[in-house]
């Protein structure tokens, strides 16, 4: 019995020692004859046994089709894509912006003052969040920035020429600017009220003539003249009014229009003087001749000059005194000449 047990662990050691021996044998012999193989079956069976002799060639080839078919994915995703809208805060803030330069406009183009102007931009932009904001303003020009680490950045320069004076559209500005820091009216009631104080009609041309013949005769008075003068005053400064109105305003320019205005005057108060009308020649003038007077604007340039706007304030100052110039240039050029033809013995 030993001895059948014992030769039975012999073979199977000698099984186990056999099948060692083949596999050192098969995995020296593998590589060899693979490449063989290779090389023989490979022009026979072509591309197919190609791929399984070299995988890592074709693990390169789909890695690049796939690169590709990402980059043409990208690019497509690229151009059908939009630009993205603004959001809600960049919207608002241009909005408010816009509100603060329209606000600015109507004030600098119907006669307020430097500091008046930049006084209500600063308040609409802080009563609405906007702590950048920045106003420069000149008599016919404003220059609005806005923008840090928090806000957007917002530039825009208006051109306002210098025009005539329109006080109601001030007041109404204002009183907007009140009661927006009141809290009273939103940022599109605020855009609504600016459209519709842009449009406020100004007073009637009736009015306009009216006023000017009352003012003349009031201030005729006011400086010494009588009843009579003032009468004479009267009819000059509606006669003066039609003329500004209807000719110097629509076709002349702002120089030429002053000279006819104040040579028509002394014309007007020369011809009523020699009939015997009026009685003091130089207070007919000078009460007739007021309407033309820039009075606001030399005020407000004396109002900017006195607080620092240096700028705006020469400017004013020069084209109320090129005014002043243009009107005595009229009322001598008048004079000149019924000097000339009479030799100084009617006046």
């Amino acid at each position: 019995m030993e001895r059948e047990t014992d030769q039975k662990a012999d073979k199977k050691a000698d099984k186990k020692a056999d099948k060692k021996s083949d596999q050192k044998a098969d995995m020296k012999a593998g590589p060899k004859a693979g490449s063989k193989a290779g090389s023989k079956a490979g022009p026979k069976t072509g591309p197919k046994t190609g791929l399984k002799a070299d995988p890592k060639a074709h693990q390169k080839e789909r890695q690049e089709k796939d690169s590709e078919t990402d980059q043409e994915i990208d690019y497509e995703s690229k151009s059908n894509s939009q630009p993205e809208p603004p959001s809600s805060h960049q919207t608002n803030q241009r909005e408010v912006l816009n509100a603060a330069m329209q606000a600015g406009h109507i004030l600098l183009e119907n006669g307020a003052e430097i500091f008046r102007v930049e006084e209500t931009m600063d308040r609409i932009c802080r009563h609405f969040g906007i702590e950048s904001g920045n106003s420069f303003v000149l008599s016919n020009g404003i220059f609005t920035t806005s923008g840090n680490e928090r806000e957007e950045i917002f530039a825009k320069v208006q051109h306002i020429p210098v025009s005539g004076t329109h006080l109601d559209r001030v007041a109404a500005v204002n009183q907007l600017s009140r009661e927006i820091e009141a809290g009273q009216v939103s940022i599109s009631e605020v855009r609504q009220r600016l459209d519709e104080i842009r449009v406020m009609p100004g007073k009637s041309k009736v009015m306009q003539i009216l006023a000017s013949g009352v003012g003349s005769a009031c201030f005729c008075y006011l400086f010494g003249g009588n009843v009579r003068d003032s009468v004479c005053a009267f009819g000059t400064g509606i006669l003066l009014y039609f003329y500004v109105l209807f000719i110097s305003a629509p076709r002349l320019s702002k120089i030429v229009g002053n000279i006819g205005g104040g040579a028509l005057v002394t014309f007007i108060c020369t011809m009523l003087y020699l009939l015997g009308i009026g009685e003091h020649l130089n207070f007919m003038i000078i009460g007739s001749i007021m309407p033309l007077i820039p009075g606001v604007p030399f005020t407000n340039a004396i109002r900017d000059i006195a607080d620092g706007d240096y700028i705006s304030g020469s400017v004013r100052m020069m084209d109320a005194l090129l005014v002043f110039f243009s009107i005595a240039m009229g009322v001598g050029l008048v004079f000149g000449v019924f000097h000339r033809l009479t030799g100084g013995a009617l006046l």
